[in-house]
């Protein structure tokens, strides 16, 4: 598999945003990003990067919680392309708030200043006081879920005082994955010249489609037709050259009716198939009855038929008497049945348990077998993998696994979480390699020597160890896979008494252990 050096990367997806006009929602893949909890009073500096598929786009948040206001959120994003590149469903950006507990809350709009390059400024409070912060692209500012078009996210904190911030556990999210723009039956923004119409024009027009798709001609014809009637007057007056404000007014108004007719229209459908529930549970209801009615009938029938054999009694003794030796006759035969029956049964259930018993043997024969192939191919492989990661570090074996020992030039520093020059490259090869091996499971293991406090050394070796895993996953290696941990000075291979032992004891472990 080829790897693209990270600059030829970015080269590549700037030319992707600058010469495509119609780019497909990302795919429903999990997204991780950190929930941080804010103290109040305390003001925090919040870096964004961008996703895979837009990493050239940066922002930076300045956040503030009070005891009056709620948390206050400024935020700055640059870099960021026009809206309608991405796709012709997009037409502006929306800043969301998304806390571990799965509240989402649409912060605001974020409104596109330049024509080539997006840079902006939006200063907005939110009631949450733990919680994520991404920025997506959006067919209108009104919307209540996040699409899948994320641009931003948010990466850890900076409290201006120095002091660690409290993060919670990684909020995973799949933006909104009943896509409006995945069903072909969705019309998209008319042909017309997305760069020169104004954004608010695009977003009405992308609500009045929405509210149709919602089936708001058939349930919410009145708002739905002054939406329409809003958006034409908000056209007109732009290409009649009115003031900006005045055509934003009115087409933000379009849009504010429009989700008013798009609710309106899932409501009356939602009540539609709640009648139609009802009508056909009075109709199931009154089958019952019937039923009941019928029953009722053959009850009274035989009342009255008891009522003639009784009043016969006399007359038909002999039969009566003919009648309960043959029920007892009966009786007994259906003992006799019932007792063959048993025994049947029980011979059946017999032979079943023989049947399964047999063939969980064989299942397990077979899984052993299974199980020994794979450790034989994995002996088989096991020179090749060796010898192919000694260019990266010293390679031994132990019950535990294939260890490949990385020295301590991958750092920038003796105490830097920052990779050297070149690391990349080499993180970048035996990313290809691990990948390549998925029948092992990897055990990130950093270490270092004794200068300094125990925690800090454990917080040092546990950054190195998530850094490690975070550039493996870049290369497409799964997280369940991997398994980063930090042993600070616990675990030398040589006396600290030297600066050759100590930097002997600055290592970090890839421990590839064989999945069986």
């Amino acid at each position: 598999m080829k790897i693209l050096r990270p600059s030829a990367l970015l080269c590549l997806i700037f030319f992707s945003l600058v010469f495509t006009v119609e780019i497909p929602a990302q795919a429903d893949i999990g997204r991780r990003t950190t929930a941080i909890t804010y103290p109040q009073d305390e003001r925090v500096d919040v870096q964004f990067r961008g996703t895979t598929r837009f990493p050239r786009m940066s922002g930076r948040a300045i956040i503030r919680r009070t005891a009056r206001n709620g948390t206050e959120v400024e935020v700055l994003v640059s870099k960021m392309p026009r809206p309608f590149e991405l796709g012709r469903g997009y037409a502006t950006y929306v800043l969301w708030a998304i806390s571990p507990e799965g509240q989402i809350d649409n912060l605001g709009e974020i409104k596109r200043r330049g024509f080539f390059e997006f840079d902006s400024k939006i200063s907005v409070t939110t009631s949450l006081q733990t919680f994520a912060l991404i920025i997506t692209a959006e067919p209108h500012f009104l919307v209540r879920r996040p699409s899948q078009e994320i641009m931003l996210e948010n990466l850890n904190p900076v409290a201006r005082s120095g002091r660690q911030l409290t993060t919670a556990a990684s909020i995973q999210y799949f933006g909104n994955t009943s896509d409006y723009f995945k069903d072909s039956r969705t019309p998209e923004i008319a042909e017309i010249d997305y760069s020169r119409t104004p954004s608010t024009v695009l977003q009405a027009k992308q609500a009045i489609a929405l509210a149709k798709f919602a089936g708001a001609e058939r349930d919410a014809p009145e708002p739905l037709n002054e939406a329409e009637t809003l958006l034409n007057n908000a056209e007109e007056a732009w290409r009649a050259g009115r003031k900006e404000d005045e055509v934003d007014i009115t087409a933000r108004r379009a849009i504010s009716t429009a989700v008013s007719a798009e609710q309106l229209a899932y409501e009356r459908a939602d009540a539609r198939r709640k009648r139609n529930e009802q009508v056909r549970a009075d109709a199931e209801m009154q089958r019952v009855e019937d039923r009941l009615a019928r029953a009722q009938e053959e009850i009274d029938e035989l009342k009255r038929q008891l009522a003639d054999e009784t009043r016969s009694k006399e007359l038909s003794q002999r039969d009566v008497e003919n009648y309960l030796k043959q029920i007892r006759d009966l009786r007994a035969e259906n003992g006799k049945l019932r007792e063959d029956l048993g025994r049947v049964q029980l011979e059946a259930t017999n032979a079943k348990a023989r049947l399964d018993a047999i063939d969980q043997q064989q299942r397990e024969a077979e899984q052993q077998r299974q199980r020994e192939a794979r450790m034989n191919a994995l002996q088989a492989n096991e020179a090749t993998l060796i010898q192919s990661l000694r260019r990266y570090g010293a390679v031994s074996k132990s019950e535990r696994g294939i260890i490949l020992t990385l020295p301590e030039n991958f750092w920038a520093t003796t105490r830097s979480t920052d990779f050297a020059p070149g690391a990349d490259n080499r993180l970048t090869a035996i990313g290809q390699i691990l990948n390549e091996n998925t029948d092992y499971r990897i055990e990130i293991e950093s270490h270092t020597d004794n200068q300094g406090t125990a925690s800090e050394l454990e917080s040092l070796t546990e950054r190195r160890s998530r850094a490690i895993a975070e550039r493996l996953s870049v290369f497409g290696i799964p997280n369940n896979r991997m398994e980063p941990r930090g042993l600070g000075a616990s675990i030398p291979v040589a006396p600290n008494n030297t600066n050759a032992n100590r930097a002997k004891n600055r290592r970090v472990n890839l421990i590839m252990v064989p999945v069986i």
